[in-house]
């Protein structure tokens, strides 16, 4: 196991996702742009229709995913659908969207973590294209046609100003849609990758209606589609991939010393990344810190023996709590939770402000008592887990009712799940049990053993995508990481 994590750390770079059908679709409709990229695109929406006739996730079912992609892919095949079974295709697809939409006040208010990135802004400007192409009705007063009046508003908010890469609105580009490009600061849209916002759905939507000649964007997509001709919801995300798996790695207390040098050019990568008193992002060429990046990379650094200043983690500060971005809406549990391990780090004792304010905000979030949920991931395991971490040894009145439903929702075969069995849970749901463990609580040794055993016999990928973009996705090496990292923990024991 440790030499797979070595052969992972020789594997990280611009990092690996798995494919969304919401992106994909919009680089099939580049059809008169570069046709050979909207030809890949396109097949791999043929390939990845859903057996009900939607596209998304199959499993696990997200309902805010699932009328996204199906909006975006039914357009695209609209528009570039050209042979007899893309309309076979369209119509089962006219079907299952037509069920989604007449169910989307109680599907969508199901979701307990929330929208996806955009969602508000985005779906309103399909939802609109889609009617105009008669794909769907008039939505009119279903809630489909209500989140255009939100969309309105939130748009009224916005006028005066303009969007430019050091706007996270910028990776949700496309929902000025045809008729508020004005708020594009166009001159300063783009990164040095030639992208909008990492986000390849943003990029084609920029080809498509602001500058079909622009050959930055175009190079982009070009590198990022996959073999299969699938897109990922964002690109590259080079600090999140590392970050997050030394973060796993952190986790071990027997690391081969002589396996040190695999990670020295990692936290080389990663300190030279970091912009003192901001912090850094998911990417060394996006334009924007987050806070969630920032804790991450500032305890990964910290532990591995490359102190930082806490400033730039304290930026993200805000009266009530620590926050991803400027002007967000909803405020993240696992943001703040990655903070508190930050500051731990720092060696911030649990009577200081910052460390208060973030213990009174994660004890009025906690559902029931029991665990969290998060707009990062769709999992509660994913959020719960690293709250007992962060916690252990430190506020353990807080996370203790957490580690008992831990302990009582695993499954009689040894895995977690919030919908069903995941590897990716169940890793999480180990870790945390392992450090609760080893700062001498008491942990039912057979859970423990059932875990290993069962997540042993599912290691390996595919993994079903939890974390949450526009649409679900994989950051498939994190992923990999936290399934490698729990079980060398429980074998070092």
């Amino acid at each position: 196991m440790q030499t797979e994590i070595v052969e992972l750390l020789n594997q990280l770079g611009t990092g690996k996702m798995s494919a969304t059908a919401y992106d994909t679709a919009w680089v099939a409709r580049l059809g008169d742009i570069d046709r050979d990229l909207s030809n890949r695109a396109l097949e791999w929406i043929c390939e990845n229709q859903l057996p009900d006739g939607s596209w998304g996730t199959e499993k696990p079912y997200y309902y805010h995913d699932r009328v996204i992609s199906t909006l975006a892919a039914m357009i695209a095949l609209t528009y570039r659908g050209r042979r007899s079974h893309d309309h076979a295709r369209i119509e089962k697809g006219l079907l299952a969207l037509e069920k989604i939409t007449e169910g989307a006040t109680q599907g969508l208010q199901a979701d307990p973590n929330g929208a996806t990135v955009g969602f508000e802004m985005i779906v309103p400007t399909l939802v609109a294209e889609a009617e105009n192409l008669g794909i769907i009705k008039q939505q009119g007063n279903r809630i489909l046609g209500r989140i255009s009046k939100l969309r309105k508003a939130k748009l009224e908010l916005l006028r005066g100003k303009k969007i430019n890469r050091y706007l996270t609105a910028a990776f949700s580009a496309e929902m000025a849609g045809k008729d508020n490009q004005s708020l594009l600061d166009t001159d300063y849209l783009q990164e040095s990758n030639g992208s909008i916002g990492h986000s390849p759905s943003a990029t084609a939507y920029y080809l498509v209606y602001i500058n079909p000649d622009n050959l930055p964007a175009l190079d982009y997509l070009r590198k990022s589609i996959d073999s299969c001709g699938g897109m990922p919801d964002l690109i590259p995300f080079d600090v999140f991939e590392a970050g997050w798996t030394l973060w796993n790695i952190s986790l071990l207390d027997n690391w081969d010393s002589m396996a040190d040098g695999y990670l020295q050019p990692i936290l080389k990568f990663l300190k030279d990344g970091w912009q003192p008193d901001r912090g850094i992002g998911l990417s060394t060429s996006y334009s924007i810190p987050d806070g969630d990046d920032t804790s991450i990379v500032f305890e990964v650094l910290s532990h591995f023996g490359e102190p930082l200043d806490i400033k730039a983690v304290l930026s993200f500060e805000e009266a009530e709590h620590f926050r991803t971005y400027h002007y967000e809406v909803n405020s993240s549990n696992s943001v703040n939770i990655h903070a508190l391990g930050a500051l731990r780090q720092a060696k911030m004792g649990i009577n200081s402000r910052p460390i208060h304010k973030i213990l009174h905000y994660l004890r009025k979030s906690k559902v029931r008592n029991l665990y969290w949920f998060d707009k990062w991931n769709l999992s509660p395991y994913y959020t719960t887990a690293h709250a007992i971490i962060a916690c252990a040894g430190f506020a353990d009145s807080l996370v203790e009712s957490s580690v008992g439903w831990l302990v009582e929702t695993q499954n009689n075969d040894g895995s977690w799940g919030w919908q069903t069995p995941t590897a990716e849970e169940t890793a999480y749901c180990l870790q945390a049990l392992l450090v609760w463990q080893k700062i001498g609580r008491e942990v039912p040794k057979t859970k423990i053993k059932k875990a290993v055993e069962w997540l042993k016999g599912h290691c390996n990928p595919p993994f079903p995508p939890l974390w949450i973009g526009k649409g679900l996705y994989t950051p498939e090496k994190v992923v990999r990481s936290s399934i490698l990292s729990a079980i060398l923990m429980e074998e070092s024991r």
